[in-house]
């Protein structure tokens, strides 16, 4: 049995296929993320699994993206993880930056490729190679265009009155908007990251509003200046995305690509299908 994750921040999405190619299960987990949770939450969310932990003696080969995967240091701790939980199981862990790239640009094909979900990443395709202008330094300090990143801008805006008094009392109604209870999941939950991507459905579902549509307009902006602009080859390939960031804000996306002479390239949500595809063709 083989393997396929992809892994964010906030979920992990697993498909099995047996040899054939064909699938037997498609399964979901909390996101795995190994900057941010430690080796007994992880083995947690593995073992609360009912497919994977009925099948874990049957898996063969998994191939592992994850968030937070983009040091040998991280690899190897998640990699020690699978050793034990999936015993007969040969791993293979990559940084999700991968992931995004076979799921949206064919081998032999340049082009960009860029993460806009919980957090963000952006990286350049040769056809062969990935390479990487911006180092992550994780969701406190980067992360540009992400949900976390439109996240800390409400919260920080309805603190500190910035933001419409009729969004503010709609944003008050939708979530508890409480200091103890937002430092509570800031400084003493896990994924703090996940946590401020959860107030980024706000912003999507009020982005008529003259105040949210300038703030994704910022954002994605940003994003674009800090990103993608790294690259030499930006106005000549194809910019790809994946992420629900991307996918419900694709029209604004798009806009802001236009803009700055960008050529956009495909948008998926997940790239699970994507990476299935690949790796069927490898099998």
């Amino acid at each position: 049995m083989i393997l396929i994750v992809d892994s964010g921040a906030t979920k992990s999405d697993w498909i099995a296929l047996n040899n054939n190619g064909d699938r037997i299960f498609l399964t979901q987990t909390l996101g795995l993320s190994p900057e941010v949770l430690t080796r007994e939450v992880i083995e947690d969310r593995l073992a609360n699994n009912f497919e994977l932990s009925q099948n874990r003696e049957a898996v063969s080969h998994l191939y592992f993206y994850g968030a937070g995967c983009g040091t040998d240091r991280m690899k190897r701790f998640l990699k020690d993880i699978f050793k034990d939980f999936f015993p007969k199981a040969k791993a293979e862990v990559r940084e999700d930056t991968f992931a995004a790239i076979y799921a949206t640009t064919k081998i032999g094909h340049q082009g960009i490729v860029c993460i806009l979900g919980t957090g963000s990443n952006c990286s350049y395709y040769d056809g062969h190679q990935l390479f990487q202008k911006v180092t992550s330094l994780g969701y406190i300090l980067m992360d540009d265009g992400s949900g976390n990143f439109f996240g800390r801008k409400l919260l920080r805006d309805y603190y500190f009155h910035k933001m419409p008094q009729d969004l503010g009392i709609k944003f008050a109604k939708e979530y508890d908007l409480d200091a103890d209870v937002i430092k509570e999941n800031l400084y003493k939950q896990p994924n703090p990251n996940t946590y401020l991507a959860t107030f980024a459905r706000f912003i999507i579902e009020n982005k008529s509003h003259p105040y949210c549509k300038g703030v994704i307009e910022k954002g994605l902006q940003q994003f674009v200046n800090n990103y993608i602009m790294q690259f030499e080859l930006a106005t000549k390939v194809p910019i790809s995305f994946v992420g629900s960031i991307a996918y419900f804000l694709r029209d604004e996306l798009a806009t802001v690509l236009e803009r700055n002479d960008l050529i956009l390239g495909v948008i998926r949500q997940r790239p699970i299908d994507g990476l299935v595809e690949f790796h069927r063709e490898t099998i």
